[in-house]
């Protein structure tokens, strides 16, 4: 039987968008990027999810994006609006999203189910409160496409910002750093350090001194795994999530959130055999250079 607690309405929620906003990290029409001179695929990631914020310096990206080692985002920002304008970057992502999109879902464009899932997606996340979430203010003031695939992927990519920055404020409200948070997702089991390392643009002392951090606080034990106050001190910090990202579940309500659910499985699926929801890491992540 499983220890996992029961999936809350906003956690639910997140299955969704995760499912359509990972259209852009992992469908290989985003490689339209390295051939239009972004320098691999890591500066292509920092260069379109930043884009909407503007040309911003590294301390906003190493700010907002929370997880990554600040060497690590120094390496493409701010040097890539030298290669690229934002708008023009948030042009190519429209482009190769599009692109995925038609080639994944195909046959079910005019299917009147993702029609009425991209309106039941907007209407959660249309007009959210921006306060304190960078990524999801400058996502929320693109303007809206007119396609439904393209419309749903947009409510997508902006819940899964809303709740992003929502979780930015739990980590550090519970004085967890970036490279705490990725030593406490290994022990939940996503990953592990020989995979997090290179993706995050950690050194290995740096993950142990965490680790050790840590260790002292009572979260993890030697090894890494959870101590039963860490697993609970790491739920609270979902909690938390959840309470800061209640708006969009709160909009569509239960049976709102359940029949957007119920209209998006039959496209989760058709998504998860294209090879957007596999596991995680990728393994081309791994080796997807600066």
């Amino acid at each position: 039987m499983s220890d996992e607690p029961p999936i809350s309405g906003p956690r639910a929620l997140a299955r969704v968008f995760n499912a359509f906003h990972n259209v852009v990290y992992y469908a290989p029409e985003i490689y339209r990027f390295v051939d239009a001179s972004m320098r691999g695929w890591w500066m292509s990631y920092f260069a379109y999810r930043a884009a909407p914020m503007g040309p911003v310096p590294a301390e906003v990206v190493i700010a907002t994006f929370y997880n990554f080692a600040p060497r690590m985002v120094r390496r493409a920002v701010p040097a890539v609006w030298e290669v690229m304008r934002p708008a023009d970057i948030l042009n190519l992502r429209s482009e190769a999203v599009d692109q995925a999109l038609r080639r994944l879902l195909a046959s079910h464009l005019n299917d009147p189910e993702l029609a009425q899932a991209a309106e039941l997606a907007r209407a959660a996340i249309e007009g959210c409160d921006p306060a304190g979430r960078a990524l999801y203010a400058g996502h929320a003031a693109l303007p809206w496409p007119d396609e439904p695939h393209q419309v749903l992927w947009h409510a997508c990519t902006l819940m899964r910002e809303h709740r992003g920055d929502s979780h930015a404020v739990a980590l550090t409200a519970a004085e967890i750093d970036g490279v705490m948070s990725n030593a406490l997702m290994v022990a939940r089991g996503h990953g592990n350090k020989a995979t997090i390392l290179p993706i995050r643009g950690w050194k290995p002392e740096e993950w142990d001194e965490a680790v050790s951090h840590l260790v002292q606080r009572g979260w993890l034990r030697p090894g890494g795994m959870f101590t039963d106050e860490g697993r609970a001190g790491r739920e609270a910090i979902e909690c938390h999530t959840d309470r800061l990202d209640r708006a969009p579940y709160h909009r569509l309500g239960p049976e709102g959130t359940q029949r957007l659910i119920e209209l998006t499985e039959p496209y989760m699926a058709i998504l998860d055999h294209g090879g957007i929801n596999t596991e995680w890491p990728p393994k081309h992540l791994l080796h997807a250079g600066s």
